[in-house]
């Protein structure tokens, strides 16, 4: 009779460690989500979202390609800058450094630069080494409307899904971290 009791107060113990543990998890669950929550708020959203198919739009790069969503057959680097945008000049040069690490390199890397021709020239200029490169003013933006874009400077990545629709597979690109070669 002994060790039945010792065993059912063992049990007893077990049971109230693991309720106590439970309630400390379900505590730090709750608190997590109002953190995460509390993120989604302050931090808006600038484009498309993670999943979302892109819009149709047809443009022309500045050395006269076509480009539509038809022509993103593969992994592609998208951003959108602006010369009058102060964050735009801080991440032109990471963007660029990434952007010669894709691979596919200038094929499979797109930048959309919205804005005064004048103005958005030197911005122009050196992109073109990296990336197939669209000029766009602020009336008329097709792949602005494609992409959903509402700030600068913005960085995608798409590629066409399983159904062929291009998707856009990270909406947060991690400029610091060049990408792995394929």
């Amino acid at each position: 009779m002994p060790v039945l009791i010792s065993a059912v107060v063992l049990v007893g113990a077990l049971c109230s460690l693991d309720l106590i543990l439970t309630l400390g998890v379900i505590k730090r669950l709750r608190e997590h989500g109002e953190l995460l929550a509390a993120r989604a708020v302050d931090r808006p959203r600038s484009a498309i979202e993670l999943g979302e198919p892109v819009g149709e739009f047809a443009a022309h790069t500045v050395d006269g390609e076509p480009l539509s969503r038809a022509t993103m057959t593969g992994t592609t680097l998208v951003g959108f800058f602006t010369p009058t945008c102060g964050p735009c000049k801080e991440q032109l040069p990471k963007f660029m450094e990434y952007a010669r690490t894709m691979p596919g390199g200038r094929d499979r890397v797109l930048a959309a630069v919205v804005g005064d021709e004048d103005l958005a020239a030197p911005m122009v200029a050196e992109l073109r080494s990296v990336a197939k490169v669209v000029t766009q003013t602020r009336n008329e933006e097709p792949m602005g409307a494609a992409f959903e874009i509402m700030a600068f400077p913005t960085v995608l990545m798409v590629e066409p899904d399983t159904e062929g629709d291009v998707v856009v597979t990270d909406d947060a690109v991690d400029l610091s971290r060049p990408t792995l070669p394929v």
